[in-house]
């Protein structure tokens, strides 16, 4: 079964039905194509194929659908397949599908299936990311924006990123209890948010364990670096990142807000529990994905290095000039004093 959203994205997807028809084996499969009409109609469709015994459905549009298809067939049978054709395609890029639809049927031709990893966060089920923060808050605006596309997601981080306030966090999971100050939480069951922007490029789907990130708060001239970071890969070697693994964290922050889903926003009260549910979910995969390709290349992390060492003797140089400015007011008083 394919689940279309016609609306997701920015791509038309009129040619789809006509690829499916032309590209997909029919020796394997039998097959059907439904249109979704509102939010949550693919989970109804989706949990309809499962109890029907529905061997493979596919999610046509974005990660909002991919969510909705995926969350109605855990711990089933029934195998997610996906034709990308959303803004980001976060979990399409982490399993290095094809991006274009005619290459990602033939994936599905394959048929390709591995037993992978999901998470939940206060009830929500999640396949890429979750969190809290200035990417949740960045999600709802997005959300209400009404416009999709990644100039869209630019424009509200760069509207919103300076005037965003760092929050506390309690953080509790299977080693003890720590406090943060943190511009964003994430946790990572794969490696990116959409748009080849890697939160996490460590992350894995078949490890059993959540990659939680915590980015500190960071200024306007360290904001460039981090973006860089991000689409190198290299997040995880900032000196404005820590980074952990866990099954299971609780964490409590100072009041309730929005968090997000695989980038659906959400409120939810001032305790958030988050989780991992190992070997989960049934995931058509790419069987030539060349998964070194996710790991930084030489390159690209020397240069995280050197740009994160910039970033150390700058943070020296404006330690010691307030250090001097300090001194200086000080030697000020004293001679107007004499």
């Amino acid at each position: 079964m394919f689940i279309m959203n016609p609306i997701s994205g920015t791509s038309n997807k009129a040619a789809i039905p006509d690829l499916i028809d032309t590209t997909l084996d029919k020796d394997l499969f039998d097959y059907e194509i439904l249109l979704t009409e509102r939010a949550g109609h693919a989970c109804e469709l989706a949990s309809n194929a499962k109890d029907a015994g529905i061997d493979v459905v596919v999610a046509v549009g974005g990660d909002g659908t991919v969510n909705e298809v995926a969350r109605s067939i855990v711990h089933s049978n029934t195998a997610l397949g996906i034709i990308p054709c959303g803004s980001g395609n976060g979990l399409a890029r982490h399993l290095m599908l094809p991006m274009n639809a005619r290459k990602s049927i033939e994936i599905i031709n394959r048929f390709e299936v591995h037993d992978l990893d999901y998470g939940i966060i206060n009830g929500y089920p999640f396949f890429c990311t979750c969190g809290m923060g200035f990417d949740a808050f960045v999600s709802m605006k997005f959300a209400e924006s009404g416009k999709r596309g990644p100039i869209t997601y630019v424009e509200n981080v760069l509207r919103e990123g300076l005037k965003y306030k760092p929050e506390t966090y309690v953080i509790e999971d299977e080693t003890g209890t720590a406090r943060y100050k943190a511009f964003l939480i994430s946790c990572a069951n794969a490696s990116q948010y959409g748009n080849n922007a890697y939160i996490a490029p460590q992350a894995s789907m078949s490890d059993g364990l959540l990659d939680v990130i915590i980015m500190e708060p960071f200024d306007v001239l360290e904001a460039p670096q981090i973006s860089i970071d991000m689409f190198n890969k290299t997040l995880d070697k900032s000196s404005k990142i820590k980074t952990f693994k866990c099954k299971k964290l609780n964490i409590r922050r100072e009041r309730k807000g929005v968090i997000h889903y695989d980038g659906d926003p959400v409120m939810t009260d001032d305790n958030v529990t988050i989780e991992l549910k190992e070997k989960g979910i049934k995931i058509i995969v790419n069987p030539d994905a060349d998964k070194s390709l996710r790991k930084p290349n030489a390159v690209q992390t020397g240069a995280a290095y050197l740009f994160n060492e910039i970033n150390v003797v700058r943070e020296d140089l404006t330690k010691h000039t307030r250090h001097i400015q300090a001194l200086s007011k000080v030697l000020q008083r004293k001679l107007i004093h004499l």
